[in-house]
Order: C-alpha cells, then structure tokens, then sequence
C-alpha cells in the first residue's frame, strides 16, 4: 500500500471506531438517561436512516464535481459537530437535530472513502483494499463498541458527554489525517465531452447492470444487515429462548468469523467470477435461516438451540467477509470515468433504504410470526442467488472476473497495460 491508501485505510477505521463508540447506546441515552422516552429514542434511530436518504444523492454529485476528499472533510466535521452537540443536548428538539447531523455526516463518510480508495487503486489491487477496508470498519466497530461500553454509567448523564465528546475528536483527528492525503487526479464528470453532473443520475438509471447490482444489493442488506439488531434478535429471544448474553456472543461470534476469514477467502473470492461469488453467498445464508429455523423451531435443548443461533451469525459473517471483495469493486468497475463517487453514493442509498426498511419488517415478524419469518428469509437468500446469476449474464467477461485481464497478459506475452487496455476496449 502506498501512503495515501494508509491513511484511507486508517481514516475507514477511526470512522468505524466512531461509530461503535455510541451508536449502540443510543437509545439508553435519548430514552433514559436524558429522560426523553422511548418514542423519541426511536425517532432519533429513524432520522439516522432519514439523513442518511437524503444527503446521498447530493453527496454523489458534490463527489464527482468537486473530489471524495472535500466532500469527506465537510462529512467529517458535520459529524463531528453532530456528535459534540448530542452529548450536550437535553431537549427532544435539539437531540433530533444533532441526530441528523451526525447521521448525515456519517452517511457521507463511506462512499467518500470508497471512491479514494477507488482512485488510489487498481483494478488487481481493488479487492484486496476492499476487503481491508471491511475488516478493519468491523475491528472499529467491535474495538468501539467495546470500549464504550465501558465508559459510560446509565447513572451519570457526564459519562455519555464524555463518549460523545471523544467520538467528536476522533473525527476532527481523522480531518487531521485525510487533509493530508494525495490521492491522482481523477477526471471529472465535467471534464468529459457530452456529460455533466446533473445528467449523472439518468446516466446510471440506464446502465441495466448497476440497476440490477442496486436491486440485488438491497436484497441483500435487507435480509442480512437490516434483521441483525432487530428481526434476528427478536427471534432469538422470543422464539429459541436466548439470553442477552448468548446474543452479544452471537454477535461477536460474527465479528470473529469476519476478522479469520476475511483475507483466508480472499484468494479463492478473487479466482471465481463475482456473480457466482454472490450466489454461493446467498446459498450461506439460506442455510444460515434454516440453522436459525432450527434454533427456534426444532424443539431441542437449550444448549443446542444457543449453539445454532451463534452459528448462524457465524454463517452471516462468512457470507459478509465473500462480499466485501466483491461487492464495492464490481460498483467500480461498472462507473464510467468520472462518476465513481456517483456509483458508491448510490449503492450507499441502496443499503440506507435497506437498512431502514429491514428492521420495520423484520422486527415485528420475527418477534410474533416465528415460522413465517424463517421462510420468508429463506426465501429472500435464495432470490439473492437467483438474482446474482442473472446480474452475471449482464457483465463483461472482465467485470466479472478481474482475473482474467492477468490472465491474457501470460497468455498473449503482452504488458499489462496492453492487456488492461484490451480488457477495457
């Protein structure tokens, strides 16, 4: 890695970090310790997803006009005035608005740093900076959230001041070290003959396979992120009968699974195509919701139940840990030149609506309709397959198989960059 993509790479997991930090206490915090109930802590979780949905379109076209790098600093710093004012906020009024803030800021940070890391690599070594990137967002998450955890005291609101407080310097720490970032020069959309920004968005609409890639995305975060906290854990409460802690191990044994097996299957990710890649990934977690149906519905022990819900949060992870070197480069390398910040800021929509949408459904369902729930989820992993086959056939040799670009260079006795520029042409 060069200097730059070091500090990307940093700047992914400080922003992690941040995130972890105080995203999972929330809702105590809005709900109890500010005593402000529990219809206006759930507000504050929705307006997160809201601000989110309504930056990102305007992030994509600040992105491609002006670089992800001033549109990062901006990000970082709304979110860090966000974060500041929620700890000092004791008013339902001015917590909403900081909510919005930091969600706003942080809905920004990733397709910024997504597009650097886009401009910073190749396409040989773009997988493996995504799967990086993915690895340490989720040892920020879990390392913030670890800590946090041991800071705050439900009794002294000073102690959430203080998370907050922290969270808020991490971010001015990380505009300390992306500012000093020199990523190459991108064309921009407005630099090309026949395109301009705002023609940016109908541009991507007519592009069938990142219109197939958004709609197989949302399937995705849909039945895998957006049940974790929600649909899955009410589930496994309601239905297997798990206790608190069993579901902390579930989810750290998720965490686990992502951070060994990430570079593990990176090899064998970066030899197949990546439709085949998502479709084996959909085959996972179908068999992760038939574990889980187990857990619930197979009126075992409770020992056994405990030990198949864990591994069906393990079974996620893996599937996440074969997406990450996928998912994020195949977006890339669909973009025209000069609209990459355009894509991520899209497919970043994509997950938000996803992610809003999934707990909504899922949380109800999952608490009160156990085997419907199960079925449905099935359901909807084996539709991802369906839909990665079919995304395939929408791909260039190329896109789908980076590969084989090295592949021809050994073949044909070519340089790379010959054999680059066949690919491409």
């Amino acid at each position: 890695m060069g200097a730059a993509m070091r500090r990307i790479h940093v700047g992914n997991a400080l922003s992690a970090f941040g995130l972890g930090f105080t995203v999972p206490y929330l809702y105590v915090y809005v709900a109890q310790v500010r005593g402000l109930g529990s219809v206006t802590a759930g507000l504050v979780l929705a307006v997160f997803a809201v601000a989110a949905l309504i930056v990102l379109p305007f992030a994509g076209r600040a992105i491609v006009r002006r670089g992800p790098l001033p549109v990062l600093l901006v990000a970082l710093v709304t979110a860090a005035l966000g974060a500041l004012s929620l700890g000092l906020s004791a008013s339902a009024a001015t917590v909403l608005l900081s909510a919005a803030a930091l969600g706003a800021g942080q809905a920004v940070m990733q397709p910024a740093l997504a597009t650097m890391i886009v401009d910073c690599s190749t396409a040989e070594t773009r997988s493996r900076a995504f799967a990086m990137q993915f690895f340490l967002q989720n040892l920020g998450l879990g390392v913030g959230g670890l800590i946090g955890g041991h800071l705050v005291d439900t009794t002294k609101a000073s102690s959430f001041t203080l998370l907050f407080a922290i969270e808020a310097a991490m971010f001015l720490v990380l505009v300390a070290v992306m500012a000093t970032v020199r990523t190459p020069r991108a064309p921009h959309v407005g630099e090309a003959p026949g395109q301009s920004a705002g023609g940016s968005w109908k541009q991507l609409l007519g592009n069938r396979a990142m219109v197939q890639l958004c709609v197989l995305g949302f399937v995705l975060f849909f039945a895998c992120y957006g049940q974790f906290e929600s649909g899955l854990s009410a589930y496994g409460v309601e239905a297997a009968g798990i206790s608190t802690s069993a579901l902390g191990t579930a989810l750290a044994a998720n965490t686990l699974m992502i951070v060994i097996a990430q570079f593990a299957v990176l090899k064998f990710v970066e030899r197949r195509k990546r439709s085949r890649v998502i479709a084996a990934v959909g085959l996972i977690w179908a068999v992760a919701w038939a574990v889980a149906g187990y857990a619930g519905l197979g009126h075992g022990s409770q020992a056994m139940a405990t030990a198949a819900f864990i591994s069906t949060y393990a079974l996620f992870g893996l599937g996440e840990a074969m997406l990450s070197p996928t998912l994020a480069p195949l977006v890339a390398d669909l973009a025209p030149t000069g609209l990459a910040g355009q894509y991520n800021s899209a497919f970043a929509l994509v997950k938000q609506l996803a992610l809003a949408i999934g707990p909504a459904v899922g949380g109800p369902l999952g608490a009160s309709l156990h085997a419907p729930y199960i079925v449905v989820f099935t359901l909807f992993s084996l539709g991802i397959t369906v839909l990665a086959v079919r995304l395939g056939r929408q791909l260039t040799d190329v896109q789908n198989q980076p590969s084989l670009a090295r592949s021809r260079v050994v073949t044909q006795g070519g340089t790379p960059a010959d054999a680059v520029a066949a690919a491409e042409a």
